[in-house]
């Protein structure tokens, strides 16, 4: 972390620790300025200032504190270091690079230990943009540097700066050292520090009229975000959250992702930290990792580390958002989240408010997914964040406190059921719950770059699914037999739409990712069913006639064919010989 590299003196000593809350005396800190405690120099924040006492969430067990030990003062709020090197990173909920400290200690975390959070001796190949002269403004590029093989680092001005260029220098440099010097004296170096609570700064926000395309046919074709758009997936356990969010990681057209293993049990993010280093990327070729930042904070370490965990993801994000670069900024999940601040205000003895949880609960999560968005940078070029959260709601109660509140902010909502997730319908997202408000300004988007008729499909397919949800009770009391033909007809599209359409095999390689031209051609065919089908229904033919046609099994084995457009062109032919020969007969 930056604050490893500051100075600090000893201004106060503990009067009171309880769990990771430490009351010190004689401070004179402001709120959210960085402390270290006792005599390890445990490193916390404060969160609140009464008279003489200073409240302080220390981010490492406080286990064998005791009264009297020093506090030790930096002045400055906790920051993150931004700059090249960020990108393949692994870190815990204050930055800490966790292969540099497992290099140091081993595999447990000794206490009082930290690192900086970009390796400062490592040089970079910096080649300028701008030339002695230049008049140049925070947030303007004046150099990139190949931070890995998918990326290129842009070297910004460091908001607050602004002035003409004196010196530029081209050649390899740690991020410590002046690559730009300004006439007024100011120099510039490839590293910035930014406090995790303050928003950076932009130029104008948009408005999200872009897709992030991620390649789940039931998110693409049904449930759209937008670039810059909030999203939040709840669920209970068991019911797919962190497979969804893998994929989507993988899978989405963003060109950074930023994945927040927030209160995760172990084992799950073990899984991520071994997985996500051999994935390789679809869209370069290279490792995932080249343009992937991992935040690793799992449940048995410290609540107050996991709380700041989800500010240092975001400022990371929005650091390669000022860049131009689109950011998919992976929240797993925020309940642990919201749970570290549970203990961490029982711990400060507030008033609780709803199931324990504090009052100023729908607050902080409303902080947190408004630093999401589309902007202008103030190089002129576009950026954007996309937040999707997980939520664990106990027992998948949506209506507990964090499950609500986040419904409130986001604007789409996928809810994954753990029923569906029983009867091994991946991804278990109900499409009867879920929703997204993105549909109407993302509607131009998918009319000219996929096509006009792509919404019409959408909606033909929510009412084929509405409709059978409706005629399920029927169906359990007499049967499907004792409906009219042309429901028995909406029951067998129904089932089109849910087995071919909606499940999405996330290991097979193929069928793992499902670009919007192939998720259209699905609901085409579909639709031309149905058309089909009740044009059959007219002519005389019987719904045995229609259920026995065989170019429902290969649309739904075309799904897993390399060759999928010559596979699709075979079922539509397939599809129409059919039905002509029903009509014929």
């Amino acid at each position: 972390m930056a604050m490893a590299e500051q100075e600090t003196k000893t201004a106060g000593s503990v009067k009171r620790v309880a769990g990771p809350v430490v009351t010190a005396t004689g401070l004179t800190s402001r709120m959210y300025d960085v402390v270290y405690v006792g005599d390890e120099g445990l490193m916390g924040e404060v969160i609140e200032i009464e008279g003489e006492d200073t409240i302080i969430q220390v981010y490492e067990d406080t286990a064998g504190i005791q009264p009297g030990e020093p506090v030790r003062e930096t002045g400055n709020p906790l920051t993150v270091e931004l700059g090249p090197g960020l990108l393949t990173s692994i870190y815990d909920g204050i930055q800490r690079p966790l292969n540099v400290l497992r290099d140091a200690m081993g595999d447990f975390i000794d206490r009082g230990v930290s690192a900086p959070g970009i390796d400062h001796d490592k040089t970079w190949d910096f080649t300028p943009t701008v030339s002695p002269g230049d008049n140049v403004s925070e947030g303007e590029v004046i150099g990139t540097v190949p931070e890995t093989a998918s990326i290129d680092h842009k070297v910004l001005v460091p908001p607050g700066v602004s002035g003409t260029v004196e010196e530029i220098n081209e050649g390899s440099f740690t991020v410590d050292d002046t690559v730009c010097l300004l006439e007024d004296g100011t120099e510039i170096s490839m590293l910035q520090e930014w406090p995790v609570r303050q928003a950076r700064p932009y130029e104008e926000k948009k408005q999200p009229t872009v897709p992030l395309v991620t390649g789940q046919r039931i998110l693409d074709g049904l449930f759209p975000v937008a670039k810059g758009g909030t999203a939040a997936i709840p669920g209970p356990f068991g019911s797919g959250k962190t497979v969804t969010q893998q994929s989507l990681a993988k899978w989405s057209d963003a060109d950074i992702v930023v994945y927040i293993g927030c209160g995760e049990r172990g084992n799950e993010m073990t899984e991520v930290l071994k997985e996500f280093p051999e994935l390789e990327d679809p869209q370069t070729g290279n490792p995932l990792m080249d343009r992937t930042v991992l935040i690793a904070n799992t449940s048995n370490m410290p609540v107050a580390a996991r709380e700041s965990s989800i500010y240092t993801g975001i400022t990371i994000a929005e650091y390669y958002r000022d860049q131009g670069y689109s950011v998919a900024l992976m929240a797993d999940s925020t309940s642990r989240w919201a749970e570290a601040m549970r203990e961490i205000s029982s711990r400060l003895e507030e008033m609780p408010g709803e199931e324990g949880y504090p009052a100023y609960l729908a607050a902080r999560l409303a902080e947190f997914y408004e630093r999401a968005g589309r902007v202008e940078t103030h190089h002129g070029e576009e950026g954007s964040i996309t937040v999707i959260g997980a939520v664990s709601p106990p027992g998948g109660d949506f209506s507990e406190p964090v499950t609500q509140n986040t419904l409130r902010i986001v604007k789409v909502f996928w809810a994954l059921d753990s029923d569906l997730a029983q009867r091994r319908h991946f991804p278990a997202i109900n499409w009867l719950d879920s929703y997204s408000l993105y549909e109407d300004t993302l509607k131009d988007w998918f009319s000219e770059n996929v096509s006009e008729d792509f919404t019409e499909l959408r909606a033909s397919a929510m009412d084929t699914l509405q409709e059978e949800s409706e005629l399920e009770d029927i169906v359990q009391l007499v049967g499907s037999d004792a409906l009219p033909e042309d429901q028995q007809v909406t029951l067998e599209v129904a089932r089109l739409y849910r087995e071919v359409f909606l499940q999405q095999n996330a290991f097979h390689p193929v069928d793992t990712y499902s670009e919007p031209a192939k998720t259209h051609k699905l609901l085409t065919a579909i639709d031309r069913f149905e058309t089909l089908a009740r044009d059959a229904l007219e002519a005389g033919a019987t719904v045995e006639e229609i259920n026995r046609t065989q170019a429902k099994a290969a649309l739904a084995q075309s799904r897993y064919e390399e060759d999928f457009d010559a596979a699709f062109e075979d079922v539509m032919d397939q599809m129409e010989a059919e039905f002509e020969e029903i009509g014929g007969a």
